[in-house]
């Protein structure tokens, strides 16, 4: 790279996940906007360096702003099929159309170009194996389907 220019985006996939969630909890409308908690009861996770299973009790602590963004909190344990376990946090955005997300809401399936649903996943473990994972920034991109979601996760180079 001449003079210290700043490198192109480029990513490589970290992982697939598959998250299996409870219907959510309505809170009603909050001065942030409508809120929501979705229990996580399980889920897998694999890629190229891990693989595991989301271990059941995380969460997603969602607001419905007034704009109709919602916006994401998730913390969820990964366990890896080696034992190791992943504290991951990740914020994120979901948007589309109005039609998009009454159908999402309503359990149809909807495409993932249709909408905009992306995350930025964070990591945090005592695992000495998977300690690189806690240097890294990482991007995600959702679709919701009938009863959870599904990410490709990738790592930021």
């Amino acid at each position: 790279m001449p003079n210290g220019e700043i490198p192109e985006l480029s990513s490589q996939l970290l992982f697939e996940m598959t998250l299996q969630v409870a219907p959510a909890t309505a809170f009603g409308a909050t001065p942030s906007g409508k809120r929501f908690i979705a229990y996580v009861t399980e889920g897998h996770f694999e890629g190229p360096h891990l693989k595991g299973r989301v271990l059941p009790g995380g969460g997603d602590w969602v607001i419905q702003r007034p704009d109709h963004v919602f916006q994401l909190d998730v913390r969820i344990t990964l366990e890896t099929d080696d034992g190791a376990l992943i504290y991951s946090t990740y914020r994120g955005a979901r948007h589309g159309s109005r039609d998009v997300m009454r159908r999402i809401a309503a359990g149809q399936p909807v495409q993932a170009d249709e909408y905009y649903f992306r995350t930025t996943p964070y990591f945090e473990t005592a695992s000495e194996k998977y300690s690189w994972l806690g240097g890294i920034v990482s991007v995600g991109i959702g679709r919701d389907r009938p009863g959870g979601v599904t990410y490709r996760v990738h790592q930021i180079l």
